[in-house]
Order: structure tokens, then C-alpha cells, then sequence
């Protein structure tokens, strides 16, 4: 009796044990999650349309050899700026200094010939007026004038041409600019049959962005020029462009809409614009991928809330916000236009609400969970939306 009642006082200590045991793995394998937060705020923002464009020279210029030849000299460094005027190529220029001598030496000779010309017309008016010569001979010294007085003409003209041709043997900088590389080289045969390329220039202040915009931004765009001028504004969206670089940084200095195609592209259904921005830093260079922002309102009273914080499952949004209690609630949105790294909450969010910015994926409503704030930078005002509270809900 004694070893029995032993055995189940031991099977019954060994049960408690096991049970606390597994009360305590349990209890360990769910912690209350942490998941940080940023506070939703409300103030007006400007709100912008976007699009993608390629950066380009206000003057993109090809040089090309205008005269054949082979290349003497490469005269710049490839990839810097030039100035306008300066020399670029050369190339041998003795067979164009001799056709030009020789040009030269065709008018002196022509000269001669008027000049001949000139005497017998002077010779034979006199003796043509007392009939001591046939009147036929005074008009052939007339005529023979006239001739001689165009192979002047013409020989000046060659010479000219010649001149011209020697002028091309030494290739400047139409414009000033960055010039890019050397096409060609030392000792190269060029302008043989075709202008060969060279090189080009590039005239980068002001920087030009090229890009094409939808038929119904053009609308909205063009609706608002003609609404602030109608208002008087000082400012219109066409003179008050911004130009994001491909490293997500705005471009210090504001641009302008230099050119408007005069047509929509039928097949596209878009329109070519080019925005001019100042560029003294020639920091931005040709070539480039930018995106052009252009104001269209300014978005009273917005609700702002980080863009990562918004979750969309088949064309529905949601926001994971962190209630009093630190419990989870899912609210279903309606999200309006992006401002930089935010997003404008049309419905759904109010000011002050903590919106969960990382950790959604391992929340569930009415999860109870561990906030923490988290800054996140705004890079259009320069404001934190993080740990304000309800008083950041004011900004």
C-alpha cells in the first residue's frame, strides 16, 4: 500500500510539472509584438503631376567635317566644356591652301583680262564715232569687256569658295557647351563622299528635360493656367516646375515649360513638352532620366500618412492603426495623390492616428501589440510624421 500511495504522489508531482511546463512554452511562444508607428497629420500640400522625362541641351549641336580630308590634330579634351570659338579639330589643310593660291592667281589673270578689255573700249569708242574702224569691232571690244568684267566676277567667286574650304580645315565651337567624345582620330580619313560626325556639343545651362504628357493632364494643366490668370496669380504651374533626379533629390532650382508641341500624338494620345531648368552648377548633365512635377492645387487640410503604411490587395487599401489600448484595427481607405514619400487619406484616417509603418504583415485586428514610434522623414516640407502625437495633427 505504501509504494502504491508513493507512486502517485510522484505521478502526480511529474503531471505538475509537465503542465507548468508547457504553461510556460506557451506563454513564451507569444510575446506581444512590437511594431513601430508614425502619426497621421493634416496640413496643406501642394499637390504635383508627374512624369518621366530624358534630359537634353538647350542646344544640341553635331560636328560634322565639311570638307574632305585627313585629321591633323584633335585640339580638345574629350568630355569637358568648350568655349565658343574654340578650336576642336584641324585638318591638313595644303591642298586647300594651294587651290586658294591658285584661285588667286585666276583672278589676277581675269583682272588682266578686264583691264585689257577696259583699253580697247577706250581705243575703239573714239575711232568708231569717225567712222576710222568698223562699228562691229567697237561692239566686240564691248562685249569682250562684259565677258571679261564676269570672269572677274567669277574667279573673285572661287576664290572665295577656296577661301571658305581652307577656313573648314580648322573646326571651332559653334556654341559653347560640353563637348563629348572624339568620333574620330589622328590621321583619319573624314568628309569623304559624307559630312562625317566628329563629335557633338551639348549647351547645358539651361538644362532642358523632354518628356510627353497625357492628353487629360494637358487639360487639367492648361484649365489651370487659364484659371489663375483669370485670377490674376503671379505664378502659373508652366513657370513653376520642379525636377526630381534619379536619386530621389529635388533639383534646387525651379524650371519653366520652354516648348509645347503644336499637336497631340493621334497614335499616342500624348504631347511633347520640354522644361527648361537653370543648371549653373552643370550638375545635370544630358542623357539623363528625371521626373518633371508640376503644381496643379494646393489640397486643404490633407491627412498625410506615410506611403508604406498603406497596404493594397486587389485595388483595396488598407491602413493597420494602432487604437487606444494598443490594440490593432484594419481600416479599409481612400487614398488621394502621393506627395513625395507621403500619401493624402481622402477617407479612413483622421489626424493624430497611429498608423503602423513596419511590422503590418504580423498583425491581425484587435492583435494587441507594443508600439513604437518611428521618424519618418517628409522630404517636401521637411517634417517628421513619427512620435508628434495628436499635437503634430496641427502641422
Amino acid at each position: 500500500m505504501r509504494s502504491t500511495a508513493l507512486f502517485l504522489c510522484v505521478a502526480g508531482l511529474l503531471s505538475g510539472l509537465v503542465v507548468t511546463g508547457c504553461a510556460k512554452k506557451k506563454e513564451a511562444a507569444a510575446p506581444v509584438p512590437a511594431v513601430q508607428f508614425a502619426v497621421a497629420v493634416q496640413r496643406d500640400v501642394p499637390v504635383f503631376t508627374e512624369v518621366v522625362g530624358q534630359t537634353r541641351g538647350a542646344q544640341e549641336v553635331e560636328i560634322r567635317a565639311r570638307v574632305e580630308g585627313f585629321i591633323e590634330s584633335v585640339d580638345f579634351a574629350e568630355g569637358t566644356f568648350v568655349k565658343k570659338g574654340q578650336l576642336l579639330f584641324t585638318i591638313d589643310d595644303r591642298p586647300f591652301r594651294a587651290a586658294a593660291a591658285q584661285a588667286q592667281g585666276q583672278l589676277a589673270e581675269a583682272e588682266a583680262q578686264l583691264i585689257k578689255a577696259k583699253q580697247d573700249v577706250g581705243r575703239y569708242g573714239p575711232l568708231a564715232e569717225k567712222n576710222a574702224i568698223p562699228r562691229q569691232d567697237y561692239e566686240t571690244a564691248l562685249a569682250y569687256e562684259q565677258a571679261a568684267r564676269a570672269g572677274v566676277d567669277a574667279a573673285r567667286a572661287m576664290l572665295e569658295s577656296a577661301q571658305i574650304n581652307l577656313g573648314y580645315t580648322r573646326i571651332t565651337a559653334p556654341v559653347a557647351g560640353l563637348v563629348g567624345i572624339a568620333l574620330v582620330k589622328e590621321g583619319n580619313l573624314v568628309g569623304r563622299g559624307e559630312s562625317t560626325l566628329l563629335t557633338s556639343i551639348s549647351d547645358t545651362d539651361p538644362i532642358h528635360v523632354r518628356f510627353a504628357i497625357a492628353e487629360r493632364d494637358y487639360l487639367t494643366l492648361a484649365r489651370k493656367v487659364i484659371e489663375q490668370k483669370a485670377a490674376g496669380a503671379r505664378t502659373e504651374p508652366r513657370t513653376n516646375l520642379q525636377m526630381v533626379l534619379a536619386d530621389g533629390s529635388v533639383y534646387p532650382h525651379p524650371g519653366r515649360v520652354a516648348f509645347t508641341d503644336r499637336n497631340v500624338d493621334p497614335t499616342t494620345g500624348t504631347l511633347l513638352v520640354e522644361a527648361a531648368f537653370p543648371n549653373p552648377e552643370k550638375l545635370v548633365r544630358p542623357g539623363q532620366f528625371a521626373t518633371v512635377r508640376a503644381p496643379v492645387e494646393v489640397r486643404r487640410g490633407a491627412i498625410l500618412v506615410p506611403q508604406r503604411a498603406v497596404q493594397e490587395r486587389q485595388a483595396v487599401f488598407n491602413v493597420a492603426v494602432v487604437a487606444p489600448g494598443d490594440t490593432i484595427q484594419v481600416r479599409r481607405v481612400t487614398p488621394g495623390p502621393r506627395v513625395d514619400k507621403l500619401w493624402v487619406i481622402d477617407e479612413g484616417i483622421a489626424a493624430g492616428d497611429r498608423v503602423v509603418v513596419e511590422g503590418v504583415q504580423k498583425v491581425r485586428p484587435g492583435m494587441k501589440v507594443k508600439p513604437v514610434a518611428a521618424v519618418i522623414p517628409d522630404s517636401a516640407s521637411g517634417a517628421a510624421p513619427g512620435a508628434g502625437g495628436p499635437a503634430a495633427a496641427g502641422r
